[in-house]
């Protein structure tokens, strides 16, 4: 007999009643019949035996009988309980001091280094699976985290300012374009796709790489979108012949303003000399350094690799280019973000 839970008669009827309705709550049903059976003397073991339940949930519905009689006996989540205060810590170590601050030679924390840091700095002992139930219970979760660039340029807003007030103050002569450049590899990006549980598709490579770069422009107040002719390189080569490119499709206008981000072969003397040759026929505005994400071109860019170069089956770096213009001239436009299309 285990002697440990009494049930009153009128306890015992209301556990029974749970029992015996049924319904939806399932887990409630399984914490009464444990409750009937501790309370009939059976131990614990012999409640995991028959219930086929875990020595947690056992010891879950006695814990919470004592605390709180038939109704947290049967709650699905027992009365909550004091948090140990070196929790607190492991928190703020992980979420804002690396390992290398306590002497570990890692770039990131793992469970294994944090219960040494917590038997070492707080002399509690702990184990690495205590370690990462207690992350999990403070609502952390291991995965990738996401890259971003920096630091971030000083005069990010002041440029910023400056384009939009060039967008904003065109005159009905002058157009604006937002330029970049994408490079397209035989190679296939590799994404996620569906497949059936337990088997893991194939995407052929080629094996030896090929390689093509696409100046494209993006036509701000219409989001249409300019592609010039593949090269091997991304150059001033390329880059001038791209701005050839606009001002024979753009000869409506008088002015081409583009904005462009500050890789070297955009600032080349020779791209200076050119744009000063043509005498205010091309305007260069620079945007802010290591801020791709100001950049509309960047979003169709990422579209385009989610849409064709992800996974993708061609056999030549030409049917690649193909499909990767075609694309560009068809649904490019549609995924230029509305506050860009829209700008002029």
């Amino acid at each position: 007999m285990d002697g440990n839970i009494r049930l009153s008669p009128a306890d015992r009827k209301a556990v029974l009643a749970v029992v015996q309705r049924g319904g939806r709550d399932h887990r409630a049903i399984r914490r009464a019949h444990v409750l009937l059976l501790l309370a009939d003397g059976h131990s614990g073991r012999a409640v995991e035996a028959v219930l086929y339940c875990s020595a947690d949930l056992v010891a879950e519905v006695r814990r919470g009988f004592r605390a709180g009689g038939v109704p947290a006996a049967l709650a699905d989540r027992p009365a909550a309980r004091p948090i140990p205060r070196w929790w607190a810590s492991v928190l703020a170590w992980v979420l804002g001091r690396p390992p290398g601050a306590f002497g570990f030679r890692r770039s990131r924390w793992s469970c294994g280094a944090l219960a040494a840091a917590v038997r070492e700095r707080l002399g509690v002992r702990v184990g690495r699976e205590t370690i990462r139930k207690v992350l999990h219970d403070l609502g952390l979760v291991w995965r990738r985290p996401r890259p971003v660039v920096g630091p971030v340029d000083p005069d990010h807003d002041g440029k910023m300012r400056a384009i939009r007030r060039v967008l904003v103050t065109l005159a009905p002569t002058d157009v604006a374009v937002f330029q970049d450049e994408v490079q397209l590899d035989l190679n296939p990006k590799i994404g996620a796709a569906w497949m059936l549980k337990g088997f893991q598709a194939a995407v052929v490579t080629p094996g030896d790489n090929d390689r093509r770069h696409l100046a494209v422009s993006v036509v701000a107040g219409t989001g249409t979108p300019i592609v010039s002719r593949p090269t091997r390189r991304r150059n001033s080569a390329q880059f001038l012949a791209h701005l050839a490119d606009l001002c024979t499709r753009l000869r409506r206008w008088r002015t081409i303003h583009v904005v462009c981000d500050n890789a070297a072969f955009h600032k080349s003397r020779v791209v200076q000399r050119w744009v000063a040759g043509r005498n205010g026929r091309v305007v260069l505005h620079y945007l802010p350094t290591r801020a791709p994400e100001e950049n509309p071109v960047e979003r169709v860019f990422w579209r385009l690799h989610e849409a064709v170069t992800r996974n993708h089956r061609c056999r030549t770096i030409h049917q690649l280019v193909r499909k990767a213009v075609d694309w560009l001239e068809h649904e490019g436009r549609a995924n230029v973000p509305e506050s860009y299309a829209m700008a002029a």
